[in-house]
């Protein structure tokens, strides 16, 4: 029986196995990154061309206004995107791989109404803007994982099950505490509150992106090892740690990464809705991988936002919509057919 295609990268003290079917997909999903970016990078009230952008790029720019459009406005906004939509892909597959679930993700764990209410507050308690919206829905986020973790933890462990169902409560207290600062607020605090609620890319600057792409850039290779781990532990705590598995030691640093991932996405581009659910499965199914793909799923995530933010500009009629609503039509779809694809199995 022949062995199994596959490439294994090794360190130290962790091995990464990536099948060449995944290996295959990940080329094909990095080569669409690559056109939807040149596509992005030409679109908006001023056309570009690929002359120009390779002016631009290469350093010799046709004209300041040229410049300042690609450089401060285009740029800025398209690497928001792919870094949001990689860090939810990315955090997506080790929840999932956390909680031996399809559907946990930091949406429904409550971390993304975690990063909303830190928004809320600044904005409708405190007064602030929404430009300067990140440090507080950062701060949410991570005061919810924290809220979380410790209320889930029990008899010095945490439980997927106990994580979900305390995730799903916290989330239920947090969305309606968000409601009520809404309906509570001033009028002008409420309507730049709910812009930012929607979800959105435009008008991002370099101090969105070089946050962001720190996190991914310290946080994503530092997860790699783990991933190893968490797919023995998927066979069990009890079984795990005699294979050598410090259970708890990577349960609690893999969370607290994908939660800082999540974090970072939605304090730049607000919360998207889905992309951490979704990017993980369609990475594992399209590649047939028995593991949750890391790499594999942040790409799926970076090419599935760039998909809806294009989406929203090439719309008809000049009509625009937040980058999150697009997403949460696609996540509501894919949601009916996961469920669809189930029943067809004999699934509950």
């Amino acid at each position: 029986m022949s062995a199994r295609p596959e490439i294994v990268l090794r360190g130290r003290r962790w091995s990464l196995r990536i099948g060449r079917r995944a290996l295959a997909l990940n080329a094909l999903l990095l080569a669409l990154i690559v056109a939807g970016a040149f596509v992005a990078l030409t679109l908006g009230r001023i056309p570009l061309g690929p002359t120009e952008i390779w002016q631009v790029l290469s350093g010799a720019p046709p004209s300041r206004a040229v410049a300042h459009v690609l450089l401060d406005i285009r740029l800025p906004r398209l690497l928001v995107t792919l870094g949001a939509g990689a860090a939810l892909g990315a955090s997506g597959a080790v929840f999932q791989s956390v909680l031996r679930n399809p559907l946990g993700s930091p949406d429904v764990i409550g971390f993304t109404a975690g990063a909303a209410t830190g928004a809320l507050v600044w904005i409708i308690g405190l007064g602030g803007s929404g430009a300067t919206v990140a440090p507080a829905a950062l701060v949410g986020a991570l005061l919810t994982g924290t809220t979380v973790y410790l209320l889930a933890r029990k008899d010095g462990r945490v439980g997927a099950y106990r994580l979900v169902l305390t995730g799903i409560g916290v989330a239920a207290v947090l969305s309606a505490l968000n409601a009520l600062l809404l309906v509570r607020g001033e009028l002008d605090a409420a309507i730049s509150a709910n812009l930012w609620l929607a979800g959105s890319v435009e008008g991002r600057s370099w101090a969105d992106v070089l946050p962001l792409l720190a996190g991914l850039a310290l946080l994503v290779p530092a997860m790699v090892p783990g991933m190893r781990p968490l797919a023995l532990m998927a066979m069990g705590d009890d079984l795990a740690g005699p294979l050598g598995v410090p259970v708890e030691r990577v349960r609690r640093w893999m969370l607290l990464a994908a939660l800082l991932l999540a974090a970072l996405a939605t304090s730049a581009a607000g919360p998207i809705a889905f992309v951490a659910l979704a990017a993980p499965q369609l990475a594992r199914r399209l590649g047939r991988s028995v593991d949750q793909p890391l790499i594999g799923a942040a790409l799926m995530g970076a090419a599935l936002l760039l998909a809806a933010d294009l989406t929203t500009r090439l719309l008809p009629f000049g009509v625009t919509l937040p980058i999150g609503q697009v997403t949460g039509v696609i996540g509501g779809l894919y949601l009916i057919w996961l469920l669809a694809r189930g029943r067809r199995a004999g699934q509950p």
